[in-house]
């Protein structure tokens, strides 16, 4: 979804922008191996309540509303439709911008990770984890089972390393405008230009 769908960086850092907070500690952490994807989560929340105390799902949701489609997103997703594919989501980034995201395109499943909220619609500091940043393959794979699937009927569109997983579990990897080598040297097809539509001849 970040920078393939939604014309953003990562989910989780444009709120971090707007709240004026840097996770880059736990990022590291959690590369080195010393705390899971829930911690992760769960310490880019407290971020945003140790500015906000109050912080609702709400102001998140307001926050989001802001991030623009990617260029041909939309007359991608209709294509794909016509041809008879079906479409998800799977994404270690936000659910309330990919809630955002189908209210606009035609998903048939979508897979991200969120938080828990409390009656008054409060964040409580708890996440949801639903995708592994570094195993995103396993949620395709989950998704693709779901949808009626093979490896073998499944592409993926990703743009970083972290999205090479996702590849592993499809017969067509796709690096959209690619933000490291990694990504781009494990793909099947590349596409440079921020046009979605660009993944179209390849699928």
């Amino acid at each position: 979804m970040d920078g393939v769908l939604a014309d953003v960086e990562s989910s989780w850092v444009h709120v971090h922008k707007r709240f004026g907070v840097n996770n880059d500690h736990s990022l590291y952490a959690y590369l080195r191996g010393d705390i899971t994807d829930l911690e992760f989560i769960h310490r880019d929340i407290q971020l945003w309540k140790d500015k906000d105390p109050q912080v609702s799902a709400a102001k998140i949701m307001n926050i989001l509303d802001e991030v623009p489609m990617m260029p041909g997103a939309g007359e991608t997703l209709h294509e794909l439709r016509n041809r008879g594919f079906k479409t998800a989501i799977v994404s270690a980034g936000i659910d309330l911008l990919a809630d955002l995201v189908i209210e606009k395109l035609p998903f048939d499943a979508h897979l991200a990770n969120g938080f828990e909220t409390d009656d008054q619609g409060m964040l409580t500091g708890k996440g949801i984890l639903n995708v592994k940043l570094m195993d995103k393959g396993e949620a395709v794979r989950r998704v693709a089972e779901k949808l009626g699937a093979t490896k073998e009927d499944t592409v993926s569109i990703g743009n970083s390393s972290y999205d090479v997983s996702m590849f592993n579990e499809s017969s067509l990897g796709i690096a959209f405008c690619p933000e490291d080598d990694i990504v781009r040297q494990k793909a099947d097809a590349v596409v440079d230009k921020k046009d979605l539509t660009g993944i179209l001849e390849f699928i």
